[in-house]
């Protein structure tokens, strides 16, 4: 291996520790192994805030994180307007864990808006899109979007559904005012970097877990952090890896594998079951 073991761990968590509400195989086993090394969940969803993130992890059966150890793309998305514009306005597009976010730091206002902001979820309509389009060219608006995903993966009445993204619901405005929207979430660094900064960690200790190549490996492997892509989403078993992006240090069916490959990486990290 290239360097010393990793010191923190982030874990996306939609495909690596559970389908819709259903946790997946060896999850509960990673997160009891890991709770005494420092760890942080990151998810490019911003739908729910993290108190209800972790409640659902709890209805599932996995243990209850501290809601502090989970950074969903509508925080960072609110940390990085307040960043660059203290007290900014906004008009939220998407379901109400956006608004949540964002109200705590800025102000929504529909006519006087400083960003049009799209997340996922419920919230897109003709009117939505209607006020969003004249803010921006209307107004000067900056369009920002949550995170860059065109489609995520839902479970229904036991089937799978593939539901548009945030990349996706954002395209309509980028396409109707010809502005290329800011993008927040993984690949890019944000979430990243406020998982470490709470974390205490810098990014060369961290390993990244994730099932997306094009959001979780690629925005890790950018930054210097450790890469594990676990099969159990977007790249199932056998499926080729893109080419434009660098190989994961760690390319798993399970989190069960995962931990197995650690052990032998790694001895003495990873406490026991």
């Amino acid at each position: 291996m290239r360097r010393p073991a990793p010191s923190a761990i982030l874990l996306d968590m939609d495909g690596v520790l559970y389908h819709g509400d259903q946790p997946l195989p060896g999850a509960l086993g990673l997160l009891r192994r890991i709770a005494g090394i420092p760890h942080a969940f990151v998810t490019n969803n911003p739908i729910r805030p993290p108190e209800r993130v972790a409640d659902a992890l709890e209805a599932m059966g996995l243990p209850r994180p501290d809601p502090a150890r989970i950074i969903t793309s509508a925080l960072a998305t609110a940390r990085w307007l307040a960043g660059i514009r203290p007290g900014f306005r906004y008009f939220a597009v998407g379901a109400a864990g956006l608004d949540e976010a964002l109200r705590v730091v800025g102000e929504p206002d529909s006519e006087r808006a400083d960003f049009v902001v799209v997340g996922e979820g419920v919230g897109l309509d003709y009117e939505q899109l209607t006020i969003g389009i004249n803010l921006i060219l209307g107004r000067g608006a900056r369009l920002v979007g949550t995170n860059p995903d065109p489609t995520v993966d839902a479970m229904r009445d036991g089937r799978h559904l593939v539901l548009p993204g945030g990349g996706a619901l954002v395209a309509p405005f980028a396409a109707a005012t010809g502005v290329t929207p800011t993008i927040i979430g993984k690949p890019e660094p944000m979430l990243y970097e406020m998982a470490l900064e709470r974390l205490g960690q810098a990014a060369s200790d961290g390993i990244m877990i994730g099932d997306r190549m094009d959001t979780d490996i690629a925005g890790a492997e950018r930054l210097g952090l450790w890469t594990a892509l676990v099969r159990s989403g977007r790249h199932p078993p056998g499926r080729p890896l893109p080419d434009d992006i660098p190989p994961p240090d760690f390319d798993v069916t399970s989190l069960d594998e995962l931990l197995a490959h650690w052990s032998d990486a790694f001895p003495g990290w990873i406490p026991e079951a």
